[in-house]
């Protein structure tokens, strides 16, 4: 294995089960994640785009382990992480960490912000009350809030700085590996650069890796080193920032790209627009899961899932046109 791969994920599936009937027995599965696998290097960070309910937040929380996977392997610098229980587990969460969507729900109200970001510290390391309290106003004061902070309670605050007390609680344990899931969704537009701006300073400070997960690709291509788009739990392809916006090669992507506002009035864009509805993850679409709404579909994509497979240099599709 490549030492600089901090996070590798094989051929991992996450399927939701659902339950039916009087004595609520499995009926079948939501397939969120299904079959998708990737890397991500040291420092580096991976954006993860597509449309709502592709199963980009199951992918990042089955890396953290806070879904166990169907199948499949979760490789964390170097050592295999995907069946770890108890002790074993709990010794490895303090290298990664996440930032929730939403500010709101991810904190508890009724905690002051110094108890919500020392609880990590509390709970993994022998540090006294006063070390702590003094690491804890630190890391305030890192994502932009005020020392006072820390007496107060997180209702206090509005969405970005919550999300500020959010990201301090993900960096008390000094992790190597971060999934940030949608951290500016729920945020004014006028707040996300400054959120987004501080990810990447704290990037550069503390040495970070991303998995950074969104739907906005304009917000994507700002933090992101390479990009894996999802479509229905898979990824139609992998490259990097440049040749993904420049040259996207999968109808998908394509589509999606093309949806991105231009700042110029004067300047004609064409729009491709897809028809139809995302197909059910109960029952996806045989062959190719996107087919259904393709433009360019053929007989072939009908009946054969596509492999993911590298067609330029770094540049990996899973479409049968290539």
């Amino acid at each position: 294995m490549n030492d600089n791969i901090l996070v590798k994920v094989e051929h991992i599936k996450t399927y939701y089960p659902i339950k039916g009937g009087f004595l609520r027995k499995t009926i079948g599965f939501v397939k969120a994640v299904d079959d998708v696998s990737f890397h991500i290097e040291k420092g580096e960070t991976l954006g993860l785009v597509g449309e709502s309910g592709c199963g980009k937040s199951t992918m990042g929380r089955t890396i953290v382990r806070l879904l166990q996977p169907t199948s499949g392997n979760i490789i964390f610098d170097g050592k295999n992480i995907t069946s770890l229980r108890g002790k074993e587990l709990r010794s490895m969460r303090k290298h990664f960490q996440m930032v929730f969507q939403d500010p709101y729900a991810s904190l508890n109200p009724m905690q002051m912000v110094g108890d919500i970001v020392s609880e990590p510290i509390r709970n993994y390391t022998g540090r006294s009350l006063r070390e702590t309290k003094d690491e804890v106003i630190h890391l305030l004061e890192k994502v932009g809030l005020p020392a006072d902070a820390y007496s107060k309670y997180a209702h206090q605050f509005s969405g970005g700085q919550r999300q500020r007390i959010g990201i301090a609680r993900a960096l008390a344990l000094k992790p190597k590996f971060i999934v940030a899931d949608e951290p500016v969704s729920a945020l004014d537009v006028s707040v996300q650069s400054q959120v987004l701006n501080l990810l990447k300073e704290l990037q550069r400070e503390f040495s970070l890796t991303y998995l950074f997960i969104a739907h906005d690709l304009s917000v994507v291509k700002h933090m992101s080193d390479r990009i894996g788009v999802m479509y229905l739990g898979h990824i139609m392809e992998l490259a990097d920032k440049k040749s993904l916006y420049a040259n996207p090669l999968h109808p998908y992507t394509q589509a999606l790209v093309s949806a991105i506002p231009v700042p110029d009035p004067q300047k004609k864009k064409e729009r491709i627009v897809l028809q139809g509805d995302v197909p059910s993850p109960i029952h996806p679409p045989k062959g190719c899961v996107f087919h259904t709404r393709c433009p360019v579909a053929r007989r072939e994509c009908q009946e054969v899932p596509p492999v993911l497979k590298e067609v330029r240099d770094g540049h990996q599709v899973a479409c049968h046109l290539y």
